[in-house]
């Protein structure tokens, strides 16, 4: 039995272990983590304007929907040998290997000087966006326990969504500095700069490559819990949703309702605020009622956040909409934590690749049906969106059952 009073160093530092185990906090986490928050800061300087770039470039409105196509598809093909990847070789080779092949798309991005090469960039930009996925879900799977797992995602998703919040401001300020070209160049370049600052994070992973039987894809697929699988489902349908309308809102936002492109940014940045904010309050009170009720809330502002664009009349209805958007992640680290959840360690990375190469797979025709459906009237793919979102919410609703979802 201890007679010495316990140190205010002590305390302090048991103070530390408890926010630590609260938040999923654990070094390999955080340094993918970081990772992510520093590419997610770069990406986010301009992604959400690429759209007007490739505008700038020349592209029509069914390019740029045809643009989005694509980049669903490369998000669908990637997603598999990432996770390879990262269970052969590890975690760290892998993102390394993500982190090279991405910023060669980004120095494409920067030095275009016609839309067709932004199409050539996707395909190594899309390199850190999926094929980095299962690799860090894998990390937060690896690293934490099970009842861990959602505040892990919780913790990767706010590190990764909090930059994002202000990104989007700083890189609409450098448009409306200068033009939609040469702010998204400089905007590209400091991207190039934070890729480099985190390969020195991911050098720092340090996690063992789980050995297992040889398995093909087919393997891989039937390992599936059958309850995985009825979330696959809801989930296709959802980020059907998504992909028809997302695109878009941008053009619609500043091209239909007139607002502009620095205006758009605080837009997105409330967005955003609201997704961080409402992260860890959800995945604590997910951990004690179950995480089924939280997903459906998710799916259902995924229907309402497209319809409620198009119904805004001033820019106050507009940040009601975005607030509803924000809303869209409150369930988002439940669903990822059923997901690993749900898969063998020594599978861990590639059946969440494979479980979003189906999914990006079968959206991918999402986005240029949006294009085509622009061209009836702006607003009938964010209605069309709406209408499909409803529908994957009660198919999730109805078919994935409570003790699964836990």
């Amino acid at each position: 039995m201890r007679d010495e009073p316990i140190t205010k160093f002590e305390k302090t530092a048991t103070r530390r272990a408890r926010v630590a185990e609260f938040l999923g906090l654990e070094r390999n986490v955080i340094f993918a983590s970081a990772a992510f928050f520093l590419l997610g800061f770069g990406e986010e300087l301009w992604k959400r304007y690429l759209p007007k770039y490739l505008e700038a470039l020349g592209a029509s409105t069914t390019v740029i929907g045809f643009f989005g196509t694509v980049r669903d598809f490369f998000d669908a093909i990637y997603q598999y040998p990432g996770g390879w990847l990262a269970d052969h070789f590890g975690r760290r080779r892998a993102f390394l290997s993500f982190v090279a092949i991405a910023s060669v798309g980004y120095l494409l991005y920067l030095i275009s000087p016609s839309w067709p090469v932004v199409f050539l960039g996707l395909a190594f930009s899309m390199a850190w966006a999926s094929m980095a996925s299962p690799a860090v879900f894998a990390v937060i799977g690896d690293a934490l326990p099970r009842e861990r797992r959602a505040m892990g995602f919780t913790l990767q998703s706010m590190l990764k969504r909090v930059p994002m919040a202000g990104a989007p401001l700083i890189g609409g300020a450098l448009i409306a500095a200068s033009d939609i070209k040469t702010g998204v160049r400089v905007s590209l370049a400091i991207t190039l700069l934070l890729a480099a600052i985190s390969v020195l994070f991911i050098g720092r992973i340090n996690l063992p490559v789980i050995k297992g039987a040889s398995i093909n894809m087919r393997g891989v697929w039937r390992s599936f819990h059958f309850a995985l699988k009825r979330l696959l489902i809801s989930d296709i349908i959802i980020r059907t949703c998504e992909g028809m309308a997302d695109i878009f809102i941008v053009l619609y936002v500043t091209d239909i309702l007139g607002v502009s492109i620095a205006r758009y940014g605080v837009l997105v940045a409330i967005q955003l605020v609201t997704s961080i904010l409402i992260y860890i309050p959800a995945a604590r009170i997910a951990g004690r009622i179950g995480r089924k009720p939280f997903v459906i809330i998710t799916f259902t502002c995924f229907a309402l956040f497209p319809i409620s664009v198009v119904l805004s009349k001033s820019y106050a209805s507009l940040v009601l909409a975005f607030i509803v958007g924000g809303l869209r992640e409150i369930g988002e680290p439940s669903r990822k934590a059923m997901i690993v959840d749900f898969a063998e360690p020594h599978l861990r990375a590639r059946s969440v690749g494979l479980y979003y190469l189906v999914r990006s797979l079968s959206i991918t025709p999402a986005a240029a049906i949006g294009g085509l459906l622009w061209k009836i009237a702006p607003q009938v793919p964010f209605f069309t969106a709406g209408a499909i979102g409803v529908v994957g919410t009660f198919v999730f609703a109805a078919t994935v059952e409570e003790q699964y979802a836990s």
